[in-house]
């Protein structure tokens, strides 16, 4: 599933074309690009799933104190999902403004969907970046994003 969400996003993103939205012949596509069926469905579901993430407001649930003094409980399941260095990463985002309490959250609830054996920092480099794409507002975060994810590191960034 995550290989059909990369060739998604790596071959349509920074398309001139438009973005086909007829799903039948996005399906046959990716099917003539080797992917199976029930693993195109859960893409494009969870493809589905990070658009309505914008719908919802969760910024009422939020506490409203400054990101210094936030820090973020995960669940025994997350905790599985991400390692001390994906979390760690997650934290440096939001001291650096690339993600906020909002956008945080959108991306744990599409990385706790994805249908993959393992996950690791660079799976999760890319699901902030597709999240951060899909959210009004957050280019700058974006192209900040971008250049964490294309930049040789010199160091540990957190």
């Amino acid at each position: 599933m995550f290989d059909i969400l990369m060739y998604l996003f790596e071959n349509f993103i920074h398309s001139e074309t438009e973005i086909r939205v007829d799903q039948d012949e996005l399906t046959d596509e990716l099917v003539r690009a080797g992917f199976h069926h029930d693993e195109i469905y859960k893409a494009l579901s969870w493809l589905e799933k990070l658009a309505a993430l914008q719908e919802t407001d969760i910024n009422p649930y939020l506490v409203k104190v400054s990101n210094t003094a936030v820090m973020r409980i995960y669940t025994p399941e997350e905790e599985m999902r991400l390692d001390v260095e994906c979390r760690g990463f997650l934290m440096f985002l939001e001291q650096i403004n690339v993600l906020d309490a909002a956008t945080r959250e959108m991306v744990l609830d599409r990385v706790m969907e994805i249908d993959a054996a393992e996950f690791c920092l660079e799976d999760l480099k890319w699901v902030v970046l597709m999240v951060l794409f899909n959210v009004p507002g957050k280019e700058n975060a974006y192209a900040q994003m971008e250049d964490l994810l294309f930049e040789e590191p010199e160091g540990p960034l957190h």
